[in-house]
């Protein structure tokens, strides 16, 4: 944990340099930087949607990313038994910079660990408070921690140890295909990365494959009677080389997208809604947390805060129950250069 808290400390001491306030332009709208993270989807290289406007020359953006995600699922079919309990934690940090007019290039360092949790009691308030099923949640151990799946009577898979270390580096590059103006209000941007298998995945900090994928990320922006309103999306694939959590049911190829609006009343806060799937990483299981397409809601916004920071707060919910966690809560710090 410490060299995570040394080099977080680096980034925060970059965050918060000096820089002219940027507080009279108008806040941009976008894409919550959140995905998937089930532990058994998160060891995978799932692009987060990004923005669609590519970093201008010797411009960037340095985030540290934060997401707490909360999973409770206990299934089991005639020859299959799933157990899925506790929390999976990722911390990241990520940087982006312009490399010419058009395309920008980027790095992304997560740190994953899974623990029994803190937030049983709030998930359960969270659940009983909008009148979502529970799922047996409240039945199980509290604060436990226990990931197994079996099939046809042997245990395939459990974590039941908590801790903390690196997870798989994803290189990033972006390549701007299109933009409206010279405040490109409508833009179209070609994304790409490469995740290598640094983590350890018998400790599910990483999958143990090589993933690549490729995306769209576009966006249109509306000046209304109130702020501006944004409208954005993604859409993209994945190609990935055979790894060491169940290798034989694990897939080669999954797709995925995000849909989604943000309303900026003014140059301070923002409120964002998307949507965001994919398609399973498993196959040859009747189990949803394997085998099921996944959809999620992500509601939250951003605020800026002094010294041209932004901060990100948002929650996500499994709206296709069992195909993601039950909720994750997300922040992010970032700060443009």
């Amino acid at each position: 944990m410490r060299y995570l808290f040394c080099v977080s400390a680096l980034l925060l001491s970059l965050l918060s340099g000096s820089e002219p306030s940027a507080a009279a332009d108008p806040l941009p709208v976008t894409p919550l930087h959140t995905a998937d993270r089930s532990p058994l989807v998160q060891i995978f290289g799932l692009p987060e949607p990004g923005a669609a406007l590519i970093k201008g020359p010797g411009r960037g953006e340095a985030g540290l990313f934060f997401d707490v995600a909360s999973n409770y699922a206990a299934e089991e079919t005639s020859h299959e038994r799933l157990i899925l309990d506790g929390e999976a934690y990722r911390v990241t940090l990520a940087c982006r910079y312009g490399l010419g007019t058009r395309a920008e290039a980027g790095l992304e360092l997560p740190f994953v660990g899974h623990g029994g949790g803190i937030f049983d009691s709030f998930i359960e308030g969270w659940h009983d408070f909008f009148g979502l099923p529970q799922g047996g949640r409240k039945e199980a151990p509290r604060n436990r921690l226990l990931y197994s799946y079996a099939d046809n009577g042997t245990e395939r898979l459990r974590l039941d140890d908590s801790g903390f270390g690196i997870g798989d580096i994803r290189i990033n590059g972006g390549y701007q295909l299109y933009k409206s103006g010279a405040s490109g209000s409508g833009a179209v941007a070609l994304r790409g990365s490469l995740k290598l298998p640094t983590g350890d995945s018998h400790r599910l900090r990483g999958s143990g494959s090589v993933d690549t994928a490729l995306w769209l990320d576009l966006s249109d922006d509306y000046q209304i009677p109130i702020g501006h309103l944004t409208l954005f999306g993604s859409a993209g694939g994945m190609a990935m080389t055979r790894g060491n959590v169940l290798p034989d049911q694990q897939r080669s190829l999954a797709a995925f997208g995000t849909l989604g609006a943000g309303w900026a009343p003014t140059n301070w806060i923002a409120f964002i809604m998307q949507f965001s799937g994919h398609t399973p990483f498993y196959q040859g299981s009747d189990l949803k947390e394997l085998s099921a397409n996944s959809l999620q809601l992500h509601s939250g916004g951003t605020l800026r805060l002094p010294g041209s920071l932004l901060l990100d707060i948002a929650v996500s919910e499994d709206i296709a129950v069992n195909t993601a966690p039950d909720v994750t809560l997300h922040l992010a710090l970032r700060r443009p250069f």
